[in-house]
């Protein structure tokens, strides 16, 4: 199964990707220029924003809820589910970074696995 996917900052180019690669692979090889470094979902490299569409991308690691609820998706583990739309690059990286010390991330930002109340070890 093939899915559409749409590159909104450049130039809402179209692609049709394969429903159980990686968009990373799939994107790479039709020559859309990504940078990457893990490629297991351990780093934010490869991280877009996914504009519009479902993504099955539950083996990244690297993301926290916030990043998640702000649309980002990991390139390299994230395969289509439909047809997508999405901005890549450092232009799309609006809202995946932020300074912990001015804006720190509160407990339901948190991973799961890492988010505790105080007084828990």
């Amino acid at each position: 199964m093939t899915h559409t996917v749409k590159i909104e900052n450049r130039d809402n180019s179209l692609y049709e990707v394969d429903a159980k690669r990686s968009l990373l692979e799939s994107l790479r090889e039709q020559g859309v220029d990504l940078p990457y470094g893990c490629k297991y979902g351990g780093c934010i490299t490869c991280a877009a924003k996914l504009t519009s569409g479902k993504v099955d991308q539950r083996r990244q690691v690297a993301l926290n809820n916030r990043q998640l609820n702000e649309g980002y998706i990991i390139l390299c583990v994230a395969r289509p589910k439909t047809d997508i739309s999405l901005k890549i690059g450092v232009e799309s990286h609006d809202k995946l970074y932020r300074n912990p010390f001015l804006d720190p991330l509160k407990p339901h930002e948190l991973k799961a696995d890492i988010a505790t109340s105080k007084g828990e070890n």
